[in-house]
């Protein structure tokens, strides 16, 4: 369940999300969530990607930031723009841009990583063998976030080469989140617990 005024922005990371992603799964089932498309998802421009993101934001009355990957840079990049329709965000395996240039030959001119404090309620899920971000990069990147760190094992990328198809696990963190930004909303009704998907990480071409 969600607020009338709060839209849920999906926001994926390098080369998109396909549709047996996570995100386009939770797009297709939530009548009020809309995937942030790009126009160049192989070689992004944080400006760009931004401008997007802005357009996408203008069109609510106030939402809640579901990012995965790269996508999760974009978000924290908000800590130094302004954000005051941004609720609350969810960042789910967020990468370091070390490992993106090293694992893709394209050029990604994202600047430098984003380590201000976010001015909104987040919440990280992370994993144990991300090959995007080890979980020591992880902690640091929490802490500078002044974020709360939630890990779901030894999950890879938390993707559809993970094994994360519609995820519905995830669900419940989004629906913790929502009751952070908006306490005044009743509580969702909690979806049947599953056992979470755990498996080895590896380097994938798409994240």
């Amino acid at each position: 369940m969600r607020s009338a005024m709060i839209t849920t922005l999906l926001i994926p990371g390098l080369n998109g999300s396909t549709d047996d992603h996570w995100q386009r799964h939770w797009a297709r089932d939530d009548p009020q969530a809309v995937v942030v498309e790009q126009d160049d998802w192989a070689c992004p421009v944080l400006g760009d990607w931004q401008q997007r993101l802005d357009e996408a934001l203008s069109k609510t009355d106030g939402a809640l930031l579901v990012a995965h990957s790269l996508g999760c840079l974009l978000a924290a990049s908000y800590a130094a723009r302004p954000a005051g329709k941004i609720k609350g965000a969810l960042l789910v395996a967020p990468c370091s841009l070390e490992a993106v240039q090293r694992l893709h030959p394209c050029m990604v001119r994202f600047g430098d990583e984003p380590l201000d404090r976010l001015p909104f309620p987040n919440l990280v899920i992370g994993s144990l063998d991300d090959p995007y971000m080890s979980i020591e990069q992880l902690e640091r990147h929490v802490a500078s976030w002044d974020s709360e760190l939630t890990t779901i094992g030894f999950a890879g990328h938390i993707n559809v080469a993970s094994g994360f198809g519609p995820w519905p696990q995830g669900r419940h963190f989004l629906d913790r989140l929502l009751r952070r930004a908006s306490p005044s909303l009743p509580a969702p009704l909690a979806l049947p617990h599953t056992m979470l998907k755990s498996v080895a990480g590896s380097q994938h071409s798409a994240i």
